[in-house]
């Protein structure tokens, strides 16, 4: 891990204690499929809570319970003073400033807000409405390129093909190698003097590679593009410093970090964030409305129309808050090591292929495969009778299976509750699946 790819420089921080980290989270104390100990390998989907989280939404509700910004009372105080409080503890997790991070449903709902800010400032500008200062930066003209990866998610995908339908702009990619890494050797040929914005993931929620944040940041600087980063499979998991990686926009989701579900997050810089038309209107996110027009507030509450995620974001604290505590350096040390034990046990499966790179440089715990004659739906029924947890399919990442020659895959995503006993168990559980399914 590098400073030069946005990543914090380690720290001597602990080992993780990975026993009395479970203890804080009561659903792996429970039992599945007669009573077999829950292995969960599924935290690249979904990660499991902490009691701290937990205690921190219902204390909330229980003492603070009010609508924010907008309430004459003590207890509307409370509330807006716990949220906005919340969202300084996300910003400075993050190395940013509170007023440049805003509140979303979703890292989805995040990269939708960037992409259809382009959409709403070229119809804008079609039909001569007033834009924000700098808006122009997001007005495309036919011709015009968008440029993703072969190994996006779909959220960073699909809401990008819509620009393009939209305003006549084009769509364009940076393949993959066989390996599973980004062709970086040939950015050059999909990047050019009309690439408007370069919108890529940090660390791929399929292959777990991770990306070269900044040669690819650098590129899209030398052509003037606007640089967007997923970042939900890298802030949960490694020390992520956003003004390090010279992008212009980050999204990440809450409850992939041990936060709730319903709320994700999406850092832009200021300047960024000050031109950008807003995606959702309505109530909370304006200046003055009259009848015949309106005028909207500065950010991020440009972005925040309606009653905001309180709770959530109260529970998203505190789960930044147990993360601080592990220390992040920490964290990534020990999925770098459950990752390369995980690597090293899964080639001794006969008849298995793990679909991404196959060492610990430069890729993260998510770990797909599959398994010569067994559907990953059936390897996954298989682990799933054993007690163990992990993702099947194509992971909303239906391009990049394609390229890699796989309909689907199985996949695991260990996190800090998980140790190297749980891979002992998965392997275990494989070496199963061949006799169940007659490949052997």
């Amino acid at each position: 891990m590098s400073v030069a790819h946005g990543l914090r420089a380690p720290a001597t921080d602990q080992p993780l204690d990975v026993a009395r980290i479970r203890a804080d989270f009561p659903i792996l104390r429970r039992t599945v499929r007669g009573e077999q100990r829950l292995v969960y390998l599924d935290s690249g989907a979904t990660s499991q809570k902490p009691l701290a989280v937990l205690d921190a939404e219902r204390e909330f509700y229980v003492t603070s319970n009010a609508a924010v910004h907008r309430g004459a009372h003590q207890l509307a105080e409370e509330a807006t003073e716990a949220y906005e409080g919340a969202r300084a503890v996300m910003a400075a997790f993050v190395g940013g400033r509170a007023d440049d991070l805003v509140f979303t449903r979703n890292a989805t709902e995040s990269l939708n807000l960037l992409a259809y800010a382009f959409v709403n400032a070229t119809d804008k500008a079609r039909w001569g409405s007033p834009l924000p200062d700098g808006a122009e930066r997001f007005i495309l003209a036919p011709g015009d390129e968008i440029l993703i990866t072969e190994m996006e998610h779909h959220a960073n995908l699909v809401p990008w093909q819509e620009v393009c339908a939209k305003t006549g702009a084009v769509l364009r990619w940076v393949g993959l190698t066989d390996e599973g890494r980004l062709d970086i050797d040939r950015l050059h040929e999909v990047i050019g003097p009309r690439t408007r914005a370069v919108s890529f993931v940090h660390q791929s929620n399929l292959l777990g590679t991770v990306n070269p944040v900044q040669e690819i940041a650098a590129a899209a600087r030398r052509v003037g593009a606007l640089v967007f980063l997923d970042a939900c499979q890298s802030v949960p998991h490694m020390p992520v410093d956003v003004a390090a990686l010279d992008v212009d926009a980050v999204a990440w989701s809450g409850h992939k970090m041990l936060g709730p579900t319903g709320i994700g997050c999406l850092w832009a810089r200021a300047e960024i964030l000050q031109s950008m038309p807003p995606f959702i209107s309505g109530g909370s996110m304006i200046e003055l409305v009259t009848m015949e027009q309106s005028t909207f507030a500065e950010p991020p509450k440009r972005f925040e129309a309606g009653v905001p995620m309180v709770a959530q974001a109260v529970g998203l604290a505190a789960a930044c808050d147990y993360l601080t505590a592990l220390g992040m350096p920490a964290v990534a040390a020990h999925e770098h090591d459950i990752t390369d034990y995980a690597l090293e046990r899964l080639v001794e499966v006969s008849g298995l292929r793990v679909i991404g790179p196959r060492d610990g440089y430069m890729r993260g715990s998510a770990i797909s495969f599959v398994m010569d004659g067994v559907h990953p739906h059936d390897v996954g029924q298989v682990l799933d009778s054993r007690g163990i947890a992990v993702r099947v399919g194509h992971h909303c990442a239906w391009p990049a299976c394609r390229r890699m020659g796989v309909p689907a895959t199985t996949r695991i995503s260990p996190y800090i509750y998980n140790d190297r006993a749980d891979i002992d168990a998965l392997v275990e559980a494989l070496d199963g699946v061949g006799a169940v399914f007659g490949s052997r």
